[in-house]
């Protein structure tokens, strides 16, 4: 079901649509990796990861905040706190999605918590949504997010987390450029200026640079797993701890963990950007 007009500038709280992974945008996610894209005759599963643009908001532009951010299936709610970064995310994957069948996707404001720090005063806010095929009762995938609202420009840390002291399962570098934070913001229909506006990102916020998108981090680490250690996620979380930048290296680290693996994303100064934390079925 469409949800009933809502009146500008409010804010639902939960919101539910009808939502379908259609082969043209398997074929252009798969495009944007440089990988092939699963024939629609032999295999209708959604690759796992692959899920992004069924969870890409559509938010009018009225009801944009200032930084072009749209939300995740519903508008933020209102604040006065002018930045927003992304915390993390955890996902659930309990059945396969498929292509080309219709959908339902919930998306609710599941917690809003204020806190006042050193740094002047946050906002934590945690959205969740859950994907089940139309008609069914069983949900196929719940992913929670978590977003930072902060008072004060960008303040770039010199000092950070190194990675493991053990030799990695396996390692790779990747260095995204502006066209691949342009694809995903436009997949993951994601308008925030930070990963399109170099001026903006730098002037306005205190970015040295384009900054990409926590999703398009989780995006590569999932991709890791899936295409390179040939394993199927059950469930991840993500742990964002520094911004990665346009045009620079990013080191992605595969380990042994307590939970199955921990796949690690390292800046250009090899400093701990995100951690995934991975459960397979394979484990």
């Amino acid at each position: 079901m469409n949800p009933e007009p809502a009146e500008r500038n409010a804010t639902p709280q939960s919101v539910t649509r009808q939502t379908s992974f259609t082969p043209d945008t398997g074929l252009r996610l798969s495009a944007m990796l440089d990988v092939p894209f699963p024939s629609t005759t032999s295999n209708r599963h959604v690759p796992v990861g692959w899920h992004f643009p069924l969870i890409g908001a559509e938010t009018a532009r009225h009801d944009l905040r200032a930084d072009g951010f749209p939300g995740l299936g519903l508008p933020f709610p209102a604040s006065t706190l002018p930045r927003l970064v992304a915390g993390g995310r955890s996902v659930k994957f309990h059945s396969p999605l498929l292509i080309d069948v219709h959908m339902r996707r919930s998306s609710t404001i599941s917690a809003i918590e204020h806190k006042e720090t050193s740094g002047g005063p946050l906002s934590i806010i945690t959205i969740s949504h859950s994907i089940q095929a139309a008609g069914s009762a069983e949900t196929a995938l719940v992913e929670n997010q978590t977003y930072f609202l902060l008072s004060s420009r960008h303040f770039e840390r010199e000092e950070g987390e190194a990675a493991p002291d053990i030799a990695p399962l396996l390692s790779k570098t990747v260095t995204p450029n502006d066209t691949l934070l342009f694809q995903f913001s436009a997949l993951s229909f994601n308008s925030h200026k930070i990963h399109l506006d170099r001026a903006y990102a730098r002037e306005i916020e205190g970015f040295p640079d384009l900054v990409v998108n926590g999703g398009l981090t989780t995006l590569l680490m999932t991709e890791m797993v899936r295409v390179d250690l040939g394993l199927t996620i059950k469930a991840l979380t993500v742990t964002n701890k520094r911004p990665l930048y346009v045009n620079r290296l990013i080191t992605l680290s595969a380990f042994n963990a307590e939970s199955g693996l921990k796949i690690v994303a390292l800046d250009d100064r090899l400093r701990v950007a995100a951690e995934m934390e991975v459960t397979t079925h394979e484990l």
